[in-house]
């Protein structure tokens, strides 16, 4: 009797050796396959914000930068409702943006 249960367990044993075996060697071939993959995909830059005193000041500025800008687009709607009049205010607080920007906030560089 006990040899007949150590056959089995033999048996069970390499069925689950061969079971293992197929197991790792498919999980290897999907390795291989993400590799290969990975190196023919690139991967996206990712761009993470600076969290610096500067960066922080930068950010707000740019808050009220772009705040005053939409500010000005819709008082220009609201005060004159022409769409002539509104464009040259949109192209006008465009080319002036960067000139309050340095002035204000004192970015020369």
């Amino acid at each position: 009797m006990s040899k007949e249960r150590a056959r089995r367990r033999a048996e069970r044993e390499a069925e689950r050796a061969r079971a293992m075996r197929a197991n790792e060697e498919r999980q290897a071939r999907g390795a291989r396959r993400r590799a290969f993959f990975a190196r023919l995909v690139p991967r996206p830059v990712r761009v993470r914000r600076q969290g610096g005193l500067i960066a922080r000041r930068h950010r707000a500025q740019n808050v009220v930068v772009g705040a005053a800008f939409l500010l000005v687009q819709a008082l220009a709607w609201l005060l004159w409702g022409s769409p002539a009049v509104s464009f040259a205010v949109l192209v006008l607080s465009l080319l002036l943006v960067p000139v309050v920007v340095t002035l204000a906030f004192d970015r020369r560089t």
